[in-house]
């Protein structure tokens, strides 16, 4: 490795097949899309497109859709080095129905077990999880072993060192009941500088719904900075300095809600790497979640810089 990563990201990474037709219930669906997916993996997506040397640590299948999912991240700019194929288990696949503006469900198939669960820690490179100035792990590495203990033991290398996201990406069908969830949760945000979730994901976390409340906690459990997602009432961001910022969404026709949030998830590393003011950070990553939100597909919806900025300017 002749440089530190800007970001690395650890946890979900799959084939989405999305609905070519919305508004329509699955099984009337007749056409679908094939995409790159999983939140992690969006991240870093989201990220490469600002121009940050982004890596992802995950797991495939040995199949097409593995090889699949490896030609995408390098056409994306992603470096794939830590995404390794496990042979016992299928490359996960998840199906959406579309019906806007709010309503988008998911179907996972990731049985018997997804590969991106099947993170040992003695594959880990600690240097590069060590040196990279932001480091992305999610919820759901949490959810099963080995996963869990090899996402911890990540985050302990870290040390302090850089910055450290926690996504929150509560995901209730990984779980057995959120009281299981709770206490990995904990451990996590005590290793984290940066927590973000939706009030859904603050409450697995915390045990509190109220926005301001959610942040507060998590600045008790940890974090400098706790980033509430308020969807349509917009984004609540505290820093344990002080400093709050919460900004509005910016309006838009949605097409599909899902991958918003990891599109927010890049554009708020892009901006924390660019050592913006908190403001500035929340503005830019609500532009690029909108976009997203006003396109079909996750991955290959990521904006650039420019058409961020364009939407901002634009008002």
């Amino acid at each position: 490795m002749s440089e530190p990563y800007d970001l690395i990201t650890m946890g979900r990474i799959g084939v989405d097949l999305y609905p070519l037709q919305t508004g329509v219930p699955l099984p009337q669906v007749e056409s679908f899309g094939k995409f790159l997916g999983g939140s992690a993996t969006n991240v870093a997506v989201s990220a490469a497109r600002f121009g940050r040397r982004s890596a992802v640590i995950s797991r495939t299948g040995a199949d097409p859709f593995g090889d699949y999912l490896h030609q995408e991240l390098r056409a994306f700019g992603v470096d794939d080095r830590f995404v390794t194929p496990v042979e016992e288990y299928p490359t996960p696949v998840t199906f959406c129905e579309i019906f806007p503006p709010d309503d988008f469900p998911l179907y996972f198939y990731r049985r018997p077990k997804a590969p991106d669960l099947e993170i040992h820690p003695g594959e880990l490179d600690l240097d590069a999880i060590r040196a990279a100035r932001i480091f992305w792990m999610t919820g759901t590495g949490l959810s099963e072993e080995p996963s869990r203990t090899s996402t911890l033991e990540a985050l302990a290398a870290r040390g302090g060192s850089g910055t450290t996201v926690f996504d929150l990406d509560w995901r209730p069908m990984f779980w057995r009941d959120p009281d299981t969830a709770r206490p990995f949760y904990a451990e996590a945000l005590r290793h984290a500088t940066v927590a973000v979730g939706n009030v859904d994901e603050c409450e697995i976390a915390t045990g509190v719904r109220e926005p301001t409340a959610c942040a507060e906690a998590l600045l008790a459990a940890g974090v400098e900075l706790a980033v509430v997602k308020q969807g349509p009432k917009g984004v609540l961001a505290v820093h344990r300095d002080g400093t709050t910022a919460e900004v509005p969404p910016v309006p838009v026709e949605v097409v599909n809600g899902l991958g918003a949030g990891d599109a927010f998830g890049g554009a708020l590393c892009h901006g924390l790497l660019a050592g913006w003011d908190l403001e500035r950070i929340m503005r830019y990553a609500n532009a690029a979640g909108a976009i997203v939100a006003s396109r079909l597909a996750c991955s290959s919806a990521m904006p650039t810089a420019g058409e961020v900025e364009a939407l901002l300017t634009e008002g």
